[in-house]
């Protein structure tokens, strides 16, 4: 079916930050780099704005050069600034979000991923094994930081960068949204699990307060230093059990009010 302008552009107005143009567009690693940056961080979603009309002419197949041959891509200094910003990104979601994996594990893989994503973006791809590799051996390198293991795995797949192969079949709506939702999951179930655990903690701090405050008052404070004196009624013996000796001043005050 025949791809609409005007239905892109309405999507993109509506949805634009979580993707709903792209996945009309049957872009579905640039709807799910869009689902899990918001848009690119704003400025991506604003930045599509001129480029629907090219989009959809290339989704209805008309006005793109068919017959790429065995080239390669063109350098783009916007992708590269995307893949290095997407992994470090991706990179620190996991160290926060899988505090209890190795960092030498979680976080490479977390950011070639990430740099992966940005290179399936449109009409290219890259090569994943590759970006894996460069991104675990930067992070034992230079001790799990995570700029370099991003610039690393971004620079290896600027390397091996690639277009898609064209004339596969499109898979139904129904997987392909399927699909993103399982990646959605998988990115943000180890953050929910972090912010629940945080929530946790925060609810029983609060809940301890009351009985903090109350042992902390003045007023409270000042009673018992009243009682331990003499001035007020009570006796420190019951507050303290049956073990508590009484100072010599109460004795001879309840000699006193024996008398």
């Amino acid at each position: 079916m025949a791809k609409r302008l005007l239905v892109a552009y309405g999507l993109w107005a509506l949805g634009g930050p979580l993707g709903l143009h792209h996945i009309y567009l049957g872009r579905d690693s640039h709807a799910l780099l869009w689902m899990l940056t918001l848009g690119g961080f704003g400025g991506g979603w604003i930045w599509d704005f001129w480029h629907l009309p090219g989009w959809v002419a290339a989704a209805n197949g008309t006005g793109v050069a068919r017959d790429r041959g065995g080239t390669v891509p063109s350098l783009s200094p916007l992708r590269l600034a995307g893949q290095v910003t997407v992994g470090m990104y991706f990179g620190l979601v996991a160290a926060l979000g899988l505090p209890w994996v190795p960092a030498l594990l979680a976080q490479p893989l977390a950011v070639g991923l990430g740099v992966q994503l940005v290179s399936s973006v449109g009409d290219q791809t890259a090569d994943a094994p590759s970006i894996l590799a460069a991104a675990f051996l930067a992070s034992l390198l230079f001790q799990g930081w995570v700029l370099p293991t991003s610039l690393a795995a971004s620079i290896v797949a600027q390397r091996h960068r690639r277009y898609k192969p064209q004339g596969m079949p499109r898979t139904r709506l129904a997987a392909r949204l399927y699909h993103l939702g399982l990646a959605c999951l998988a990115f943000a179930a180890p953050l929910a699990c972090r912010g629940l655990c945080g929530a946790a903690g925060v609810l029983g701090t609060i809940l301890t307060l009351p009985r903090a405050v109350t042992e902390l008052l003045p007023l409270r404070a000042g009673r018992f230093l009243a009682e331990i004196l003499g001035f007020a009624g009570g006796s420190p013996a019951q507050e303290y059990g049956a073990g508590f000796e009484p100072s010599s001043w109460s004795k001879r005050q309840r000699r006193a009010y024996e008398v």
